[in-house]
This record gives C-alpha cells, structure tokens and sequence, in this order.
C-alpha cells in the first residue's frame, strides 16, 4: 500500500508501517529475509538499507508489473537478492527452489498498492472506468467480469455476505443476474450503477469499497492464499527468527490474530477439560498483543494507510 501514483517505477513507493515493520522483523544484519508481497520493493529498500552486504533477500510478489518495477527500484543495491513472480502460498516450494532451509524473517503486506488501485485497466477501482479485471496477475483466467456475469446468484450472495460483510448479498447478487439478463457487465461504473440504487445513500463509498473488495478476494483467492502461507511461515523461521504481517481489513487481521494466538498457546483443549491431551506447545511469542496501527503522521502523508494493522511473532 503507498501514496504515489503513476509509473511502475513509483510501484510501492511509501510503503506503510515501514519503521516499524523493519524493526521488529531485523534480527541479523547478515541474515535471510523474505518479503513475500514485495511490491516495487519499498519495504524491502528500507530493510535493505541495514543489512550487511552478506545478507540475503528474497523477495515474491504475484504481479509481473510490481516485479518489474522492483527490480528499478532495488538495482542499486549491493546485497544478494533474488525476486521470484509467484503466489506466497508457494512459500515452502519457493525456498526449495533457492536453496534456502530457514530463513531469519518473513513480511507479508497485504495491502494493494496505489498503483493498482489508480490504474483504471487493473478495475480495482470503483471511482474509475475500467474492464472489471481484479487480477494481481493478469495471466491467470479468472476476472472479475467472469464472476459477477458467470457465478449463481446463490454463489455470488455468499461472497458479498461472508468477502464483503454486506448485510444486503442477496439483494444485491439478485439484481446483478437480473442486469445479466439484458447485457453482460463488463466495466466496473456498469456495475457501481447496478450496485448504487441497492445501497444507503449515506454509506455509498463504504458500501462500494466492501463489494468491490468482496469481488477482489474472490478473484485472487487471498484469503486462502493467507490461509496457507501461515503455517508455512512458521516452519521457514529458524528459532529466534520474526513474521511480520500488516493487514487492511478485518477477514484478514482476524485469521493472522486468531493464528498466532493459536501458536503461542502450550494447550488448545476446550476450558472443560481439566488436563491437556492434545499435546500442542507454543511456537512463538506475540511480539504485539494489540496490532499496530499508523502514527497520526504517517495518516497525514497517507491517508490509504488508515485501515492498516501490524501483528508480529517471535519463533521459540
């Protein structure tokens, strides 16, 4: 997530949380790092900045045009540093291919940048005319027109309520088969005209974010894309080594909370039985009991950071 717009090389330019997703993540200077939603590397140059030149860096990112501008953006740097297009549900596979065993820290930012969300062509927009597309990467097949002309109105009812936690999803999801009946919709303003009469004047922009984003995670699988990436992060981190992740909505913080919670508990049997016999031992040590949120100056200079939420743990 940044501020900047306009060239790929701008990709990830302010990067949210920086400071404090950098320090608690650096715990060797020459150590093995892993951005796995490297953007155009605006996270990666900060923690690039204090590392030694025997560190290495690997970094991932899902979408081409985000690595390419990564690779503008970081070339002055003097590390070793390898960036990889891929989902980071791919993460055990990913270090297997480069060789690496265990790695001293892992950030997640699951925040779009600016970039995509300004850029029309991308249809992550709903304030601006574009195809309605939704992919962080463009090869793969499904768009967000396919799932708004092609899904069930059952189908598409579940995503807005459990993707967008919109209260209205079948009434919505009704008049999106209806508007099929007449003529594909295939821009994201012909959708916000089929959305707008079905929503709270008072609440529209809210409204429109949530369905938008509904669509969005569908299209990109993210939640189950996060969901696998957790246990693999885990398993990465040598002992002592840190997982930061910085989410931007609520179905996200609440499955990296409800994780890492889980992780650093010795026991997770039910309050009724008086001895432990599931065998399960804490993992990790919550590095914030509470997610970090941006300082009020970070929201003067970024106001698209204001949903951001930073959760840390330490492996034991």
């Amino acid at each position: 997530m940044t501020s900047t717009t306009g060239s790929r090389s701008e990709f990830f330019h302010r990067p949210v949380l920086a400071d404090e997703a950098v320090n608690l993540l650096l715990t060797r200077p020459d150590g093995i790092y892993v951005d796995l939603t490297c953007g155009g590397g605006g996270h990666l140059r900060i923690l690039a900045e204090r590392l030694d030149p025997s560190a290495v860096v690997l970094g991932i990112d899902r979408d081409p045009e985000a690595l390419l501008a990564a690779r503008e953006n970081l070339k002055s740097l003097s590390l070793k540093m390898e960036l990889k297009n891929s989902t980071f549900g791919r993460l055990d596979e990913l270090l297997a291919m480069a060789g690496i065993k265990e790695v001293d820290g892992i950030l997640i930012d699951l925040g779009l940048s600016s970039y995509q969300i300004d850029t029309a062509s991308r249809g992550f927009s709903f304030m601006k005319d574009g195809p309605l597309d939704m992919r962080m990467d463009t090869r793969t097949s499904l768009t967000a027109a396919a799932v708004v002309n092609e899904y069930s109105e059952e189908r598409l009812t579940a995503i807005f309520r459990e993707y967008g936690e919109e209260k209205r999803a079948a009434r919505i999801a009704r008049a999106i088969r209806e508007a099929c009946t007449r003529q594909k919709i295939m821009t994201t303003l012909q959708l916000v005209a089929i959305l707008k009469p079905h929503l709270p004047p008072r609440d529209i922009n809210s409204s429109l974010a949530r369905l938008f984003q509904a669509l969005r995670i569908e299209v990109n699988r993210e939640l189950e894309e996060l969901e696998a990436v957790l246990p693999q992060m885990l398993r990465a981190l040598r002992s002592g080594g840190r997982a930061v992740i910085i989410s931007y909505h609520s179905l996200e913080d609440r499955r990296v909370k409800r994780y890492f919670a889980q992780e650093a508990r010795d026991c997770l049997c039910p309050p009724r039985i008086p001895v432990c016999v599931c065998g399960h031992k804490a993992t990790v040590r919550l590095l914030t009991k509470k997610a970090m949120k941006p300082s009020t100056e970070e929201l003067r200079v970024n106001r698209r950071a204001k949903s951001a939420r930073l959760r840390a743990v330490e492996k034991l």
